[in-house]
């Protein structure tokens, strides 16, 4: 089975930036989101307090959105085509894609794209609270392993793993082979 990092990796660009001002084009509600967004943006930067803390500060223009699936439908109809070629022609129905996007915009891709699964992070789609930590870096790792578990699958079964971001190598160093990509130029991954 092969593992594919979304955002950067098999799709062109970040699907959570893409989808709020897809949202923010249409529903202009949601810039009340926007002080609470500039005050979680600036205690992220000043350390003060955590990735998922920003990003439910960020997710926080959800509220503001009454029929959040119908956005959904309508984002994938038209950003779809942002998947890249080479990963369409790669595609197999066993893939994995795990991303720190939030599932509930990656999970409609299981049947869109035909994968077997999608990993991401459990954000409510109604208040933008997550439900545990961002699905980042070691923490793919630590969602990866629980999906397994449920499976009754082992890591030995990861033939492949790509990804644009070396915050992934904890999970590249599970799979037979991992592979950086960038846009559609792919290299082995060469671990230091």
């Amino acid at each position: 089975m092969n593992i594919y990092d979304f955002d950067g990796t098999i799709y062109n660009g970040d699907s959570t930036k893409d989808f709020y001002f897809f949202v923010l084009n249409k529903n202009i509600k949601v810039l009340n989101a926007i002080p609470m967004q500039v005050k979680g943006l600036l205690l992220y930067l000043s350390k003060t307090i955590s990735k998922t803390e920003f990003k439910e500060r960020f997710y926080s223009f959800l509220q503001y959105i009454d029929d959040i699936d119908i956005y959904i439908q309508e984002f994938w109809n038209t950003h779809s085509s942002k998947v890249f070629d080479w990963y369409l022609n790669h595609h197999e129905n066993t893939d994995i894609i795990i991303s720190a996007s939030p599932e509930f915009l990656l999970k409609p891709l299981e049947k869109l794209m035909e994968v077997n699964f999608v990993i991401a992070s459990k954000v409510d789609k109604r208040t933008g609270k997550y439900d545990g930590l961002n699905c980042y870096g070691e923490e793919k790792v630590v969602r990866l392993k629980e999906y397994f578990e449920q499976n009754n699958l082992d890591f030995d079964s990861i033939d492949e793993f790509y990804s644009d971001s070396k915050s992934d190598e904890p999970l590249a160093k599970l799979a037979k082979k991992s592979f950086l990509v960038k846009k559609s130029n792919i290299k082995v991954w060469k671990f230091h």
